[in-house]
């Protein structure tokens, strides 16, 4: 006989301020369910990851189509998970272009890159742009999830006054746009981000100054609730739930040390509490948060810009003191494409860890990887002629089957990009009628 509880999709552990969601336990599928195919409903998630400023285009594209390309130098990081990717090339973002509009390509970029729509050049509060694609999905299943999306960055920007010639600084700091004129600005500290995902949102600020007062871990306030969960659980789920919250609980720990070494270093900008010294920390801090908001299903939806468009942030770390966007006005200098390319490489290394968390998490009887849909571009191609055709693209994952991997993919030229986007919403179980300059679904995404 099957003795065990059900336990709901939607259980939290609940304490003093604190409701921490549970990942995918085998007690979560109903009674002999379990084992047949298609008993469970596993949600497809989707993800949007955006660099700033271009990449240098030759080292990025790879030289054969199909199945048997060969990584190029910063595609490289990504060699270990070609089964995982699709290489995308020809993919186009026209209305990133001027369009009798003048200068200000970066604001275009960042502004067009998920909404396929011509930004209004102003400065002023009467900005306008269209909804982006995460959003239009999160408007249609993040019903189903405890936030319908999550917004990160690594970069913080203000979202008034003149960023880029004439255009609004929501333009270059958000990708994300839940109307027409609603920005969504990326969260940038990791604790803000923990405290959302794992703190009661009924939460008073007294309550939560109490539970901060008292030095402890959130998973302490939970503790009761743990034990209680156990007793209902197998071994195989007591082993899930042990890994999931040993993972929040490093997390946490991390984001104390990145709190506790803000106080002891001055750094050139001002940063806020919770944000790591080292910018490769602060990146890989932010995706191990979109993995665990994967994981326990608190969010189908994630959007993150690892830099605001037309950055000026500077990569010591990786000998490039220089500052990043005017490095990509190189006007053909090979010292300074070297630099942007080291740059492009650290984005990737980055991302690399980004998706070995994904295909290291289990979820079900598959991996996080296997039920994600994950795209990483930019909204320029070449930097310093600010192009908005060819745009580096690729997609991560399969989406619970919905793409095929392994294959680099070459499209006509102008080939609309909101193409992509159309096909992975309706992937999504959400099928839009029209995305930008959108004429269909992008074909080859499952097949030659």
């Amino acid at each position: 006989m099957i003795k065990r509880k059900h336990v709901p999709r939607r259980t939290f552990l609940r304490g003093m301020g604190a409701a921490v969601a549970l990942p995918f336990l085998d007690a979560m599928t109903p009674a002999f369910a379990a084992g047949r195919i298609g008993a469970v409903n596993t949600p497809r998630r989707l993800a949007f990851v955006y660099v700033p400023n271009g990449i240098i285009m030759k080292d990025w594209t790879p030289a054969a189509e199909g199945s048997a390309f060969e990584f190029t130098r910063i595609l490289k990081p990504l060699e270990p998970y070609r089964q995982d990717l699709l290489v995308l090339s020809g993919l186009t973002q026209n209305n990133g272009r001027a369009l009798g509009d003048g200068p200000g390509d970066h604001a275009r970029a960042a502004a067009t890159f998920l909404t396929g729509i011509h930004p209004k050049k102003t400065s002023g509060a009467d900005i306008s742009l269209g909804v982006s694609v995460d959003q239009i999905a999160a408007q249609k299943v993040g019903g189903a999830t405890r936030f319908a999306s999550l917004e990160l960055g690594c970069e913080d920007g203000r979202l008034v006054g003149n960023c880029d010639s004439g255009y609004s600084c929501a333009y270059s700091n958000s990708i994300a746009w839940r109307t027409a004129t609603t920005p969504l600005p990326p969260e940038v500290n990791p604790r803000a981000v923990f405290e959302r995902l794992f703190g009661d949102a009924s939460e008073t600020p007294e309550v939560r100054a109490k539970r901060l007062a008292y030095d402890k871990s959130i998973l302490d306030f939970v503790m009761d609730d743990t034990q209680r969960l156990k007793g209902d659980l197998g071994r195989t789920d007591r082993r899930k739930l042990d890994e999931y919250l040993d993972a929040v609980r490093e997390i946490e720990r991390r984001i104390e040390q990145a709190e506790h070494d803000s106080t002891q270093f001055t750094p050139s900008i001002e940063k806020p509490a919770g944000v790591p010294v080292e910018f490769a920390d602060h990146v890989r801090l932010m995706f191990d948060l979109m993995t665990l908001a994967f994981q326990a299903d608190l969010t189908r939806i994630s959007t993150f810009m690892i830099c605001r468009e037309g950055s000026t942030r500077t990569y010591r770390e990786i000998g490039v003191p220089d500052a990043h966007h005017p490095l990509t006005h190189h006007r053909g200098n090979p010292e300074w494409i070297e630099k942007v390319t080291k740059i492009n490489c650290f984005h990737l290394e980055q991302f690399a860890y980004f998706l070995n968390k994904l295909k290291s998490t289990p979820d079900g009887d598959a991996t996080m990887l296997d039920r994600t849909m994950v795209v990483y571009g930019s909204g320029l191609s070449d930097g310093n002629q600010h192009t908005h055709n060819d745009l580096p693209a690729l997609v991560a994952g399969t989406g619970n089957g919905a793409i095929r991997p392994g294959r680099h993919v070459r499209y006509s030229k102008e080939t609309p990009m909101n193409n992509l986007y159309v096909a992975l919403l309706d992937h999504m179980g959400v099928p839009p009628e029209k995305i930008g300059d959108s004429t269909g679904e992008l074909q080859h995404l499952t097949d030659l």
